[in-house]
């Protein structure tokens, strides 16, 4: 039953909330679900490499999408596939320090949520 293979969450958690353990489920189901993200990142980001890196880091998590120079000095990062993918790319871009030898600097990153879409393969640099 799915409360036995549960039972070791809050053992590890003091609180023994049962709420958390709800909440650690559907985390775990949302993994799988597929989502869509623009991913706004502002820093010294452009003519480092950084779009370069942001490509193989999210071909690595089996990501298709995109990342472009914008003329503002952002990248725009189009990322679709898996949620947990989709959040550890996000992770991967703003971690200080970075632990994947990130090229340049991040100040921040806005996130918007979209729609996926059908149709796209690969991961771009555009």
């Amino acid at each position: 039953m799915a409360g036995t293979n549960e039972s070791a969450a809050p053992h590890t958690d003091d609180s023994g909330d049962s709420g958390d353990t709800h909440d650690t489920h559907d985390t775990h189901a949302m993994d799988d679900t597929v989502v869509r993200v623009t991913m706004f990142v502002r820093g010294t980001v452009q003519g480092v490499g950084f779009r370069w890196w942001t490509r193989a880091q999210a071909l690595e998590l089996g990501l298709v999408g995109h990342a472009r120079n914008t003329a503002d000095g952002r990248v725009e990062v189009v990322a679709q596939g898996r949620a947990a993918d989709v959040a550890r790319l996000e992770e991967l871009l703003r971690e200080h320090p970075t632990t994947t030898r990130r090229p340049g600097y991040v100040d921040s990153v806005v996130v918007q949520r979209g729609v996926p879409r059908d149709g796209i393969s690969g991961f771009v640099e555009r």
